[in-house]
């Protein structure tokens, strides 16, 4: 397994063996009501193509993407690695950084979730209005 070094709240979902991962932050709290089950923030780790045509990260890239997604279609982090263990390592620098409260979650919405994200910082660290 790659992921031994993740920081606390965050787990791995799946990983293929040389592959893609997904790792989720705190799945006991958003899958029980207490947050928003559509708001599970989620790092992608993927060499399929980032192109916005359906289908097209099928098709295997020489590249590796971490993606920090908040909600589906909310991204918070996007990064490209040229190795599968580098972007295991972004992957879990990207998870160190958000327990930390060093990424801005509040900046990827247009429109805003002031209670989510009040409740949302008390996980991370973040100071409230950060």
């Amino acid at each position: 397994m790659t992921f031994e070094s993740l920081p606390e709240g965050w787990r791995v979902w799946n990983e293929e063996p040389s592959g893609r991962a997904i790792l989720v932050y705190r799945p006991d709290v958003f899958g029980s009501g207490d947050l928003p089950d559509e708001c599970l923030p989620t790092i992608y780790l993927t060499n399929g193509s980032r192109n916005a045509r359906p289908g097209s990260g099928q098709y295997a890239t020489d590249e590796w993407h971490v993606v920090l997604f908040l909600e589906p279609e909310i991204e918070a982090v996007a990064e490209t690695h040229e190795s599968r263990e580098a972007g295991a390592a972004g992957a879990v620098d990207v998870a160190e950084r958000f327990v930390a409260g060093e990424i801005d979650y509040r900046d990827a919405y247009q429109v805003p979730r002031e209670a989510y994200f009040a409740r949302l910082d008390e996980f991370v660290g973040a100071e409230e209005g950060a």
